[in-house]
């Protein structure tokens, strides 16, 4: 495994990208272009592999592994698999809930949300995904940032 200072420039995009709204899931419809991401990720059994090496990793780290001791994890692993597929142009459908909603009194901060961002680029290397595949799907899940990380008071 990398040595997590590899992957600060990555978590600084993940963070620094403009707010931008997520394109909803017809727009892969629309647009064939927009599930090229998707393809790039594997498709559906790309991005399960990806997602269960996440949670593998997220386990594991020191950092951020406390926040998930509730966490129902096989549910957390299918949705985070449903927001993958639909963020990166898949035939898929959220069920889970509203970002906002889920994390508003969980204090999350943004170093636990960069240290989820890195385990993530970690999962993506272990399964050859290109950097600018990363790039995009990481663009796509940075605007949940400000539903996420709990303002500093």
């Amino acid at each position: 495994m990398r040595h997590t200072a590899l992957y600060q420039p990555l978590a600084a995009l993940f963070i620094s990208l403009p707010l931008l709204v997520a394109a909803p899931a017809s727009h892969a419809q629309a647009n064939p272009d927009a599930s090229a991401l998707y393809q790039a990720l594997g498709n559906q059994a790309g991005i399960g592999l990806i997602v269960d090496d996440l949670i593998v990793l997220v386990l594991a780290d020191a950092r951020i592994k406390d926040s998930f001791k509730e966490t129902n994890i096989k549910r957390l692993s299918q949705l985070l698999k449903e927001q993958f597929c639909v963020l990166s142009g898949g035939p898929c459908k959220y069920t889970g809930d509203d970002m906002k909603l889920v994390h508003d009194k969980l204090g999350i901060t943004a170093s636990q949300f960069n240290a989820l961002a890195e385990d993530l680029q970690i999962a993506m290397d272990k399964h050859q995904i290109p950097t600018s595949t990363q790039n995009k799907l990481i663009a796509k899940l940075a605007p949940m940032k400000r539903d996420i990380v709990t303002p500093k008071m």
